[in-house]
């Protein structure tokens, strides 16, 4: 099979679930030992597709051809035995079982019993390590890796299998810029084993980077796929909104305004060290740096998660002493966490019970009960604030999409009505539409005089809404930008000088 010959092709393939017709008449290819990458919005029907491909949902109409045979009917069973391996976005590994048994887990589940052959396991992991060309102890625990070191034993796990085509579910979602660099250098590593990698991701810089191909999908349709030289991020960006959008510099001067939180010689041994700064009322700060400069690290002290060595906090004039989360929030601090899904909403509890949350104390009535009516009114007035897409206020907040669980998160810190805000990664795994709309509630918010801090790794973001950038390095604030007084390519460089 030559590089141009198609390995997968779908014709004419709809998925109904129930009345929602989740993917509409899709004619797509993926070519052999090529980088093609598959955007759109949430909820555009990208997963729905995925899944269909790996045998998990069965089409309602078409056929799927698999290395030019009919593929139908696929079961995940079927699918990896012809070469189609998912990492999704959760990576799916044994966080318990080492790195060999992970990458060779494969092996083991075909054939019935028989004895685990843990030298065997440890070939089969080296083999493919060694095909990545990364080094990576094959006894060491997965639950003590990074989440880059976790998507490279995802990888191998396929190429043990002997993927030949791997789709990557939002693959960077949870990595530093320089780990991305390491993953797309990965990526065409296997496309020049002749693997073929589908590439899903909401950044559209990295897209532009690496693909050969852009398969845009929009409402369940496919509404093109195009060659990477002929679109850039301006054109992805309207082909899957179907509106034009503009990033624009917002930086204000905010120097007359009165400071509202202000840090000062603030250190944490082995995290971060005399970090001074202030937040002034309605002022956005944005901090960046690189994987280890200690942003986190500094956002869980300043909500009383750890307690910092020396420094100090003053809020709106007063010291702080925080010893506790609690003591945040009663003083006036908010914090949105990078890790949604583990600290920022209860998955399987329903979106009305996730709003309220953080004011569980406001909402009691006569003997310390909550009242549905009330729960019911106060959660559908923030859905309607935030523009929350929601199928009703009862459902899990787990069957949201990524942007809209955020906003949730969101609304459940602003109806305490904090002083301070801290958006630590906001946007992480956000479509680009939904990435607009918690700009624009942070702008909002900070006209009503809330200060604001985002940390982000993406210093497109950080210029684009932040009045000041701070650049936190080792542990350490080591530079201050204001955006437009010098280019986002030149902070850019410095940051990764």
């Amino acid at each position: 099979m030559s590089e141009q010959d198609s390995f997968l092709r779908l014709s004419k393939v709809s998925k109904r679930f129930g009345g929602v017709l989740a993917l509409d008449d899709i004619d797509w290819e993926v070519r052999a030992g090529e980088i093609h990458c598959l955007v759109g919005e949430n909820g555009c029907g990208k997963s729905t597709l995925i899944k269909t491909v790996a045998g998990v949902h069965p089409p309602t109409s078409g056929d799927i051809e698999i290395a030019g045979k009919p593929a139908l009917p696929l079961s995940p069973a079927s699918a990896r035995a012809l070469g189609i391996q998912v990492i999704f976005q959760d990576l799916s590994l044994f966080p318990n079982l080492s790195v060999a048994e992970n990458i060779a887990v494969e092996s083991h589940l075909q054939g019935g019993l028989k004895p685990v052959s843990y030298g065997h396991m440890r070939k089969l992991a080296l083999a493919a390590l060694k095909r990545l060309d990364f080094h990576l102890d094959p006894d060491a625990t997965v639950a003590d890796l990074s989440v880059a070191e976790r998507q490279i034993v995802a990888i191998c796990r396929g190429l043990a299998a002997q993927a030949r085509l791997i789709f990557m579910d939002e693959p960077t979602a949870s990595l530093t810029r320089s780990e991305v660099k390491r993953l797309l250098a990965i990526v065409t590593r296997l496309k020049a084993d002749g693997i073929a990698v589908v590439f899903v991701s909401h950044r559209l810089d990295e897209i532009v980077e690496i693909a050969e191909r852009v398969t845009v999908m929009r409402d369940g349709r496919k509404v093109g796929t195009y060659p990477a030289s002929e679109v850039d991020q301006r054109r992805i960006a309207h082909l899957m909104t179907g509106i034009d959008i503009f990033q624009s510099i917002v930086a204000r001067d905010m120097s007359g305004e009165k400071p509202l939180l202000e840090i000062s010689a603030l250190s944490r041994r082995g995290e971060y060290k005399d970090i001074s700064f202030t937040i002034r009322r309605g002022e956005v700060v944005g901090i960046t740096g690189l994987l280890g400069a200690g942003r986190t690290e500094l956002a869980l002290s300043l909500f009383g998660m750890t307690r910092p060595d020396s420094g100090a906090i003053t809020l709106d004039g007063r010291a702080l002493s925080l010893r506790s989360n609690r003591d945040a929030v009663r003083a006036g601090i908010a914090y949105v966490s990078e890790d949604r899904l583990s600290l920022g909403v209860i998955l399987r509890q329903s979106i009305g019970d996730n709003l309220i949350l953080a004011v569980l104390k406001s909402l009691r009535g006569r003997f310390g009960l909550i009242s549905d009516g009330r729960r019911q009114a106060f959660a559908a007035d923030w859905v309607s604030r935030l523009a929350i897409k929601i199928p009703g206020l009862d459902r899990p907040v787990g069957t949201l999409s990524g942007g809209n669980q955020q906003r949730v998160v969101l609304a459940k810190w602003l109806a305490a009505k904090p002083k301070i805000l801290i958006l630590d990664s906001p946007t992480v795994g956000v479509d680009i539409k939904n990435k607009q709309g918690i700009y624009k509630v942070v702008a909002d918010l900070a006209r009503e005089g809330v200060g604001i801090l985002i940390i982000s790794d993406e210093v497109a973001e950080a210029y684009a809404t932040c009045d000041r950038v701070l650049h936190m390095r080792a542990g350490r604030i080591v530079d201050e930008i204001v955006p437009g007084q010098i280019s986002e390519h030149a902070f850019e460089e410095r940051i990764y000088a």
